[in-house]
């Protein structure tokens, strides 16, 4: 059954990388949200996808220069007629939060413009602190990272991030002992889904926004895919068509 993971939380409707985004996937039914983890300037974990806080706040600068403290006191939802504010979460934060519940976590780390030393040791570490090494997995552009993440822990699944074609693309993922590939939905026909979930390859693509685009990958049993609406995926799901 294909799963549905609210990208960035449901970015398409609410702040994304907030909790309120991740709560309104959790709401309308997601199998599992995506987020994407920084370090601050004190090396505390932070949910943000840009490595500057320009395009998501009101404010200014790379998120390696600010604190956590610093970090916490910008606005998150200025861009969304929202009356409640939003701040930027921590990792643990939203580990605390998602602790009692089934939602599966794909925890991006983002390190190809910035080298986060030691990134991989602390998420894994909270990763094993909360106990949830069976719900969350990895992913990122840097396969360098990935395989990192790969030897200090293995029992935790790696998702390899790609945005162009790759030539039999499950060979690769085998190589770097990846359990899925997580590409642009242009570069994943259905005959590369098909062929790399043959080959024991979870495929989830991003970002699917289109409907057209989540019907083709639910027809052909995709493992999962990204979505700025989790709720237009989840009602589009098969099992969710009335009979």
């Amino acid at each position: 059954m294909t799963q549905i993971f609210g990208h960035r939380g449901s970015a398409g409707t609410h702040p994304e990388n907030t909790m309120m985004s991740f709560q309104e996937a959790e709401r309308v039914g997601a199998d599992g949200i995506e987020l994407d983890v920084q370090l601050s300037k004190d090396g505390e974990m932070v949910i943000i996808h840009d490595e500057k806080v320009d395009r998501t706040t009101d404010g200014k600068g790379w998120v390696k220069d600010l604190t956590l403290k610093e970090l916490r006191q910008l606005d998150a939802s200025y861009k969304f007629s929202y009356n409640e504010r939003c701040i930027i979460p921590s990792l643990e934060e939203l580990f605390s939060w998602a602790s009692p519940n089934s939602l599966l976590i794909n925890v991006e780390l983002k390190n190809t413009v910035v080298l986060y030393e030691g990134l991989e040791e602390k998420v894994i570490q909270l990763i094993r602190n909360y106990h949830m090494e069976n719900r969350v997995i990895i992913s990122s552009f840097n396969h360098y990272s990935l395989v990192k993440c790969r030897n200090i822990a293995p029992d935790i699944e790696i998702g390899a991030l790609y945005s162009d074609g790759l030539f039999e693309p499950w060979h690769y993922a085998t190589r770097i002992g990846a359990g899925a590939l997580h590409p642009n939905y242009k570069a994943a026909p259905p005959e590369i889904i098909s062929q790399s979930q043959l080959n024991g390859i979870k495929m989830r693509p991003y970002t699917v926004n289109k409907v057209e685009d989540m019907k083709k990958l639910f027809s052909v049993n995709c493992s999962g895919f990204f979505t700025d609406f989790p709720e237009r995926a989840v009602l589009l799901k098969p099992k969710n068509r009335p009979q």
